[in-house]
């Protein structure tokens, strides 16, 4: 099969036969239709093409490195590409298979493998974090005041009620990131290292125990390290460290056999690598050193994996929860995941990253309106994104997945080509 580009239409289908073969084996997504629905699902080959050169013309300006996208419809890859070089230091070509750091993509898997633990009776989305995580109980919101000279002072107050299970898949935890804004409360995050590689996951709750909250539980969406607490929540009720649980619950019975915490030794020359400084802010760019097993597993931000494998986990989630014979989970808890979650009482936080048009699910954000956004969907698509580069979206109505991957730390340069890369493949639909 090649792996550079593959352009399946229609019109070609007997010619490229035996690739359409090793994509369906590759990718072991069957057909999604039923026989008597009489759309085809296409995509235009053309359209997508135009998109890979306008993509290749960004990567010869220096923009990023390479890409890896791939769109597939109705159960089957309609068109994949890899552009540019995946690392710049060595000028090896990007490949199909190149492996990225996911960074927030990581949030929708820790999220399917927490919902498993739902299904299975062992936690409930109403259970109050610290029923599994006594260490939270207690906590107490950051409430900033200023006294007559206008310095700000933080004054603690009694959360009104802890944060639940479900809050933790929302965002709406009252938990914060230090790094999106500014406030007194992300000042006492970011002066306790939240990040450190060398933490483990119940060290990290640890220390956040110590911190006040933003917001009281339940009122607000603010993006934050929900995902991380839920990852030690997950370790905590399993016995077993995140890594293994996701491998034993999602990404094994996936075949997504490049999906997880750290590279192994032997597919170190797969990595993608961005550029040493930013192209735009000049800054050298930061990305985690994927090539060693971490002692921090990062629920919220810490996984690698590939377009192929990503699109094995969206596939799954497409079909109800099921994948080439393997129940991951329910059709309902998937209609749940996939919903949008927040009630007119819970406010958007100052950075409200879903945007005009979009409410948020577990793990996801979801599209919950026609309009109001400033790109193309439909009612119900949801999907997330990676600060390194990465993104996907999910369109059950048509039967619609695609993925972008690349590695460039910088989020609002990153939004451009995210959103040229959706208006394209929607215009492609047919």
């Amino acid at each position: 099969m090649q792996r550079t580009r593959i352009y399946l239409a229609a019109r070609s289908l007997k010619r490229f036969a035996p690739a359409l073969l090793a994509i369906t084996i590759l990718f072991g997504c069957a057909p999604l239709q039923s026989h008597n629905d009489a759309r085809t699902y296409a995509v235009s080959t053309a359209r997508l093409k135009q998109l890979s050169a306008l993509t290749a013309a960004d990567v010869q300006k220096g923009q990023f490195p390479g890409v890896v996208m791939l769109v597939a419809r109705n159960g089957k890859v309609a068109y994949s590409d890899a552009i540019g070089v995946q690392d710049p230091k060595t000028g090896t070509p990007m490949q199909m298979d190149s492996i990225f750091r996911i960074a927030s993509m990581t949030k929708p898997l820790v999220t399917v493998g927490a919902l498993t633990l739902v299904e299975d009776g062992r936690i409930q989305l109403a259970d109050s974090v610290s029923r599994h995580l006594p260490e939270l109980k207690g906590l107490q919101v950051g409430v900033e005041k200023q006294d007559a000279s206008g310095k700000a002072s933080l004054e603690l107050v009694p959360a009104q009620r802890e944060m639940t299970v479900q809050d933790l898949l929302r965002h709406t935890s009252g938990l914060t990131y230090g790094i999106f804004g500014k406030s007194l409360v992300k000042d006492e995050y970011n002066k306790a290292g939240l990040f450190n590689p060398a933490q483990s996951n119940a060290e990290l709750v640890t220390k956040l125990s110590k911190l006040p909250l933003a917001f009281q539980p339940g009122t607000t969406w603010d993006y934050s390290m929900s995902t991380d607490v839920l990852g030690a929540l997950v370790e905590r009720v399993s016995g077993q460290t995140l890594d293994i649980f996701l491998a034993e619950r999602v990404t094994k019975p996936l075949r997504m056999k490049d999906t997880g915490f750290w590279v192994d030794t032997a597919q170190h020359s797969r990595i993608a690598e961005p550029f040493e400084l930013d192209p735009d802010t000049k800054v050298p760019a930061r990305v985690p050193d994927v090539r060693k097993q971490p002692r921090f597993l990062s629920g919220g931000g810490g996984m690698v994996s590939t377009a192929p494998d990503y699109l094995r986990f969206t596939q799954m989630l497409l079909n109800g929860g099921e994948l080439d014979g393997v129940r991951i989970l329910s059709r309902k808890t998937v209609e749940l995941m996939t919903s949008h979650q927040l009630g007119s009482s819970i406010a958007r936080g100052p950075r409200y990253f879903p945007g005009p048009g979009y409410g948020f699910g577990l793990g996801v954000q979801v599209r919950i309106a026609a309009g109001e956004a400033a790109s193309l969907g439909s009612v119900g698509d949801y999907g997330w994104n990676g600060v390194y580069g990465t993104t996907f979206f999910v369109d059950s109505k048509e039967r619609l997945i695609a993925i972008w991957m690349m590695q460039r730390p910088n989020l609002p340069a990153n939004a451009y080509f995210w959103r040229r890369m959706r208006s394209v493949v929607y215009t492609a639909i047919e």
